[in-house]
């Protein structure tokens, strides 16, 4: 990707994840290489001289899935591609997010690129045209068993560049797909042999989701390492847990980046390691001590599921494909398996992540396990109830997170006659990540919210109960959240734009950035 002039150049090798991001949520343009031109043109003169041959290859010249067994005469060829599409533009429920629609035709169209599907250049230059006009198919909720392809979304997709259904154009509004492309000047694609089938048959939108979820999820990592810092600051916890020494001897490698990051962030406190003053404690509890464990699973998590998504950005899935030596295969590719395991996966960790981060805040809440703070860091406990209730909201985005964690891909129902009998149902568990990685975003704002206020309360304390100065790097962050409109200690408010406040920080990367002008690059 070229970030100076905001352009993807796509060609037969694939694309990486900063490529899907750029298109997907920065709006970059697309150029498409000559060398992907030229290998599609070549394809594609294998799928016309099959065309012309009376033997029957599956997608040129048959019905699909269980009615495959029919041969399909040269001149309703052109109607079945049609039909395909749209017969397969059955989709249901809510509209799927612009960013993801986006994602999803990006990704067909790198595997379009690739020379493997068969298609016309033309059509590759459709759908390139159609990403940079800015027009964004809709495309419902239901419809993907994520096997034979993100069918109905992809579908969806695939029905705009006939000119078709409904899409929505750079200006937000929803328009009949044949009136944005003739406002943009493109001219609607008539489907060829074999081309239907190729817009439809990919794991593009399981893909698309898990390449964003990773993105997100990598920040929120960190962001979790930060409150988690802040949190043994606030309860007066030792960081002498976080020596290097410690993790070299587990070494899992999320867990000492972990460990890393919320030394770094405590570095220069006066508040740690007065555990043993108040209330003697030999150890901190759990979900202060083994923060960097628990936070670098995820990491090592994350890991995994990026080696899954990088080979598939590499690879062309769709069914049958065309080989260099000019056949045309049938094969499996499009089973969505291998990126379903690791979305389910991916809610796991973020559920646990969530699970802990709750834990510290209601410690931070209870008068008896906080050590000198408030009752739920209350200016008047009793007369006020402080964050009794943020820890609620808190507690109800775990509970969920728990529900969505229960994996997706172990599920298939079969269908097509039992011609597809066993499916991922990866876009089921991409849906289900998405919602998890917005309620941990939450999760991760309510303990900044909670922590930061704790360590307001302290530096209130007189200077004979002060037991020290915050860290450089934790004020600055809480600094930076009362500038992004994250209220202070004080008396009971209206709470919900504090937590929105904190939640729009966490989201945007404040967090993160605040932490960093202090400590510098965190893992």
């Amino acid at each position: 990707m070229d970030m100076q002039s905001s352009t993807v150049v796509v060609g037969p090798g694939g694309v990486t994840a900063e490529d899907v991001i750029a298109v997907a949520r920065g709006e970059a343009r697309i150029e498409l290489s000559a060398e992907a031109l030229a290998k599609v043109g070549a394809s594609r003169r294998f799928i016309d001289e099959l065309a012309a041959k009376p033997e029957p290859v599956y997608g040129v010249s048959t019905g699909f899935g269980a009615l495959a067994v029919r041969h399909i005469s040269p001149e309703l060829r052109a109607r079945l591609q049609r039909n395909i599409v749209r017969s397969h533009a059955a989709g249901m429920g809510p509209r799927v997010e612009r960013e993801v629609v986006r994602a999803l035709m990006f990704l067909r169209l790198k595997t379009v690129a690739s020379g493997h599907t068969g298609v016309r250049p033309e059509v590759l230059r459709t759908m390139a045209d159609v990403l940079n006009a800015g027009i964004t198919p809709v495309v419902h909720e239901y419809g993907s068993l994520g096997c034979s392809g993100d069918l109905a979304p992809l579908s969806h997709c695939a029905l705009t560049l006939l000119g078709e259904g409904d899409t929505e154009g750079p200006d937000g509004v929803v328009r009949p797909a044949a009136e944005l492309l003739a406002a943009h000047g493109i001219t609607p694609v008539e489907l060829r042999e074999k081309e239907g089938l190729a817009l439809l048959n990919g794991t593009d939108g399981m893909l698309g989701m898990l390449v964003m979820a990773c993105a997100d999820l990598a920040r929120l990592l960190t962001s979790a390492d930060i409150t988690a810092a802040l949190t043994l600051e606030a309860l007066l916890g030792t960081d002498r847990v976080l020596a290097p020494e410690l993790h070299a001897i587990r070494p899992h490698p999320g867990q000492a980046a972990s460990a890393a990051n919320m030394l770094k962030v405590l570095a220069g406190s006066g508040l740690t390691g007065h555990h043993q003053d108040d209330a003697p404690r030999v150890q901190d509890a759990y979900s202060v001590r083994c923060a960097p464990q628990v936070a670098g699973a995820g990491r090592d998590t994350l890991a995994h599921a990026r080696l899954v998504a990088d080979r598939e950005l590499a690879a062309a899935v769709d069914n049958p494909v065309v080989l260099a030596d000019g056949r045309v295969e049938s094969n499996g590719n499009f089973h969505g398996a291998p990126v379903a395991y690791v979305l389910d996966f991916l809610a796991i960790a973020a559920a646990d992540l969530a699970s802990i981060a709750e834990r510290r805040t209601d410690r931070l809440l209870d008068k008896n396990r906080s050590h000198g703070l408030p009752p739920f860091l209350a200016d008047d406990p009793g007369v006020d109830s402080g964050l009794m209730i943020a820890q609620y909201t808190q507690a109800a985005l775990v509970s969920e997170m728990k529900r969505l964690a229960a994996p997706a891909s172990v599920d298939s129902i079969p269908s097509s006659a039992m011609q597809e009998d066993h499916v991922s149902m990866g876009w089921s568990a991409a849906r289900k990540l998405r919602t998890a990685v917005d309620n941990l975003t939450r999760v991760v704002a309510v303990e900044l919210y909670a922590a930061a206020r704790a360590l307001e309360l302290r530096g209130q304390w007189d200077e004979t109960a002060a037991v020290g100065e915050q860290a450089p790097a934790t004020r600055a962050v809480v600094e930076a959240a009362h500038a992004a409109g994250v209220g202070g200690a004080g008396g009971d408010r209206f709470l919900a734009p504090d937590l929105a406040a904190a939640e729009r920080f966490v989201r945007a990367g404040g967090l993160v950035d605040a932490a960093e002008s202090v400590t510098g690059p965190l893992a």
